[in-house]
């Protein structure tokens, strides 16, 4: 995990959201998410936050607001610019407040499998993995007011 304490970081394990569930049976794939997991997240040493909305019939996550250090590692990295950037992409319900796409990590400039639970009203645990799932890190993002 480098410096990139919030959105790299947290996303290079990658929204570590992505832990180490892998791929499987997609139970709601196509359905409309709740709107329960729409909304603002944080991070948690709180460097970066998201707004999650539908893309199409799938969820997504932009990057609404980063600190000036996290963006300069995301450039550093080669990364475009982190505001306005999809760190989550892609993501189908695959179960009960579950679902499964990609995170970029903007600290690699690169995007990995990931997971995203509800874990409550106001909490999200993004996972994210490489090496088919060997090495996975999650963190709890937090819903903003």
């Amino acid at each position: 995990m480098t410096k990139f304490g919030g959105a790299a970081g947290f996303a290079v394990l990658v929204f570590a959201v992505t832990l180490g569930l892998t791929p499987g049976a997609t139970h709601g794939s196509g359905a409309a998410q709740p709107a329960a997991v729409h909304g603002t997240w944080i991070n948690p040493k709180r460097t970066v936050t998201v707004v999650t909305s539908p893309c199409g019939q799938l969820l997504c996550g932009t990057v609404i607001s980063a600190t000036p250090e996290v963006q300069a590692i995301a450039k550093k990295a080669g990364a475009p610019p982190l505001v306005g950037t999809k760190l989550l992409r892609d993501y189908r319900q695959t179960g009960k407040d579950k679902w499964q796409g990609k995170v970029f990590v903007p600290d690699r400039n690169a995007s990995y499998y990931s997971t995203i639970k509800q874990v409550g009203a106001n909490q999200l645990k993004i996972s994210g993995c490489i090496l088919g799932g060997l090495l996975c890190k999650s963190q709890i993002w937090t819903r903003v007011s």
